[in-house]
C-alpha cells in the first residue's frame, strides 16, 4: 500500500543488509548483521534530486563508514564509533552529504558490530549493554558531548531494564483511507484505520500532517470520527514531517483544533508534536510557545550528537530514536534526559520511538530491541502495515525467523508478519544472543549494493 509522509508517496525501496565480521584480541572471529530502509526524501528532501540518488547518497555512506572502520586498528565497539564519528560527517560533507546521511553509514556498522560482538560473548543485547561490554564512554567524543561530562554511563546502563512488550503506536499516512473498506489491495489485512483498529487493537497513533491548515484540520476530524468509537482513552502524536514553515502556522491550527468540538478528545489524547517545522528553520527559532501547550520534539532536526542539546535550549522537550540515525545517539540522548530531569521539579525532557518503515527481520527486531532498553514503552511502527510482511522471502527464511521469534511474529495470510495483539508487540524473545538477531537472512539470495 502506498505510504505517503512530508514530500514523497513511498511505493517503493531497498533494504540494505550489512554483515560485519570482529576479531577479539584472543583471536575469536564472529560475523554480526544489520539491516535498514534505504528512504528516499527523509534523510535529504531536496526535490531536485530524485529517489535513486537518495539511494545511492546513503549507499555511499555506507561505503564511507567501511572504509573508515576497517583502518586496522583495534577498539571497542563504541571506540570504532567514535574514532571516526566526526571523519564521517567532514568526510560526507565533501561528497555532499548532510550529516543525517553520512550518519547513515556508521549507523548500521555499529549495530552489525556490536551483533558480533553479543554473539562472541554469547549474550544478548541487553545484557551486553547493562554490562558495558560496547564500552560507551563519552570522553571518546570530547567537547561533543561535554554536557554528559562527569556522567556515570556504567551506572546508567546498569539500571536500563527492558519490557517484555511494547504498545505499537499506528501510523496514519497522508493518504491513507480513514473509514470503510478501501479493497486497494484485498488480501484479507486491515486497510482503512478503522479497520485497523478493529484487528489490531491499538491505543497509541501516530497522525500525519501536511502543512495545509485546513486540509489538516478536516482530516483529523476525520480520523478522530473514527477514534472516538473507542470507550477507552487513545493517546495520539502528531508529526509534522517538517512541512510547516514557522511556529505561527502550528499556533493557528492548533488554536483551530481546540475550537472544533469534534477535536475535543483527540487534543486531550496528544502526547507531543513531531519536527512539525522544517529543518533549515526548526533549530533556528524559540518554539517554547508551542511547547508551553504541547510538548515538542525533534526527528529530521536530530542531524548531530548535540543537536538534541540545542534543541533544549530553543524549548524542545525530546527526541525521536530511530536505529538508521544511531543507536549510540539513542544511548546518550535517553542519559541526557536522566540527567537534565534530574535538574528539574517535574521531568520534562523524553524520548519517543519512530518508525522509517523498518521492515520484518532484522530490522524491526533491533530496533525494538533499542527502544525497550532505553525504557520507551510504544513505539512507532508502519513498516508492517504498508508492506506485506516476510511475502518476498523464502519460505524457509521466514519460518527460521517465525521459529526465533514466536511472540513478536505470526505466519497468516500466507506470509510471516508482526503479530499485534491488542496493541502490542511481544518482544521477550529478542533477549537472544547477539542483537535480537535469532534469525538470519539467506545470504545467498541477496544481491552485491550497487
Amino acid at each position: 500500500m502506498p505510504f505517503r509522509f512530508g514530500v514523497i508517496t513511498l511505493t517503493e525501496a531497498p533494504q540494505c543488509f550489512v554483515r560485519v565480521r570482529i576479531e577479539l584480541a584472543d583471536g575469536r572471529s564472529q560475523w554480526g548483521a544489520s539491516a535498514e530502509m534505504l528512504a528516499p526524501k527523509w534523510f535529504d528532501k531536496n526535490l531536485a534530486l530524485s529517489n535513486e540518488d537518495n539511494f545511492d547518497q546513503l549507499r555511499l555512506a555506507l561505503r564511507l563508514a567501511a572504509g573508515a572502520y576497517m583502518d586496522g586498528k583495534a577498539r571497542t565497539a563504541f571506540g570504532h564509533f567514535a574514532a571516526h564519528y566526526s571523519e564521517q560527517i567532514e568526510t560526507g560533507a565533501t561528497r555532499g552529504l548532510n550529516p543525517l546521511v553520512a550518519g547513515y553509514g556508521p549507523a548500521q556498522l555499529d549495530r552489525a558490530v556490536l551483533d558480533a560482538l553479543f554473539l562472541s560473548l554469547g549474550c544478548s543485547f541487553y545484557e551486553g549493554m547493562r554490562d558495558n561490554f560496547a564500552g560507551i564512554d563519552p570522553k571518546l567524543l570530547g567537547r561533543r558531548l561535554g554536557d554528559l561530562a562527569g556522567f556515570d554511563m556504567p551506572r546508567f546502563l546498569a539500571q536500563l531494564t527492558p519490557a517484555g512488550s511494547i504498545a505499537a503506536r499506528h501510523t496514519v499516512g497522508l493518504v491513507d483511507v480513514i473509514g470503510g473498506h478501501p479493497g486497494q489491495v484485498g488480501d484479507g489485512l486491515p486497510e482503512s484505520l478503522e479497520e485497523v483498529v478493529a484487528t489490531y487493537g491499538h491505543g497509541y497513533f501516530k497522525l500525519k500532517l501536511g502543512g495545509n491548515l485546513d486540509a489538516d484540520l478536516a482530516r483529523l476530524i476525520e480520523i478522530a470520527a473514527v477514534l472516538d468509537r473507542a470507550p477507552e482513552p487513545y493517546f495520539v502524536s502528531l508529526d509534522g514531517n517538517e512541512q510547516y514553515d514557522d511556529i505561527a502556522a502550528l499556533l493557528e491550527l492548533w488554536r483551530r483544533m481546540q475550537a472544533a468540538p469534534q477535536l475535543q478528545r483527540l487534543v486531550a489524547g496528544i502526547l507531543f508534536i513531531e519536527q512539525p517545522i522544517t529543518r533549515a528553520h526548526a533549530l533556528g527559532s524559540d518554539v517554547s510557545v508551542l511547547s508551553r501547550v504541547k510538548p515538542v520534539i525533534i526527528d529530521e532536526s536530530d542531524d548531530d550528537l548535540d543537536a538534541f542539546s540545542r534543541a533544549r535550549g530553543l524549548g524542545y522537550s525530546g527526541v525521536s530514536s530511530k536505529c538508521c540515525k544511531g543507536l549510540y545517539k539513542s544511548i546518550l540522548n535517553a542519559a541526557r534526559c536522566l540527567r537534565w530531569n534530574a535538574e528539574t521539579a517535574e521531568p520534562r525532557y523524553f524520548m519517543t520511538g519512530e518508525d522509517l518503515t523498518t521492515q520484518a527481520g532484522l530490522a524491526v527486531q533491533q530496533d525494538l530491541a533499542l527502544v525497550s532498553l532505553i525504557g520507551i514503552r510504544h513505539v512507532e511502527r508502519n513498516g508492517h502495515h504498508y508492506v506485506n510482511g516476510m511475502a518476498g522471502l523464502p519460505a524457509a527464511e521466514q519460518a527460521l525467523f517465525l521459529a526465533a521469534h514466536p511472540d513478536l511474529y505470526e505466519h497468516t495470510y500466507g506470509a510471516v508478519r508482526l503479530k499485534i495483539r491488542s496493541g502490542q508487540l511481544g518482544v521477550g524473545s529478542l533477549a537472544t544472543p547477539g542483537f535480537a538477531s535469532g534469525a538470519y537472512p539467506d545470504w545467498q539470495t541477496l544481491k552485491p549494493m550497487a
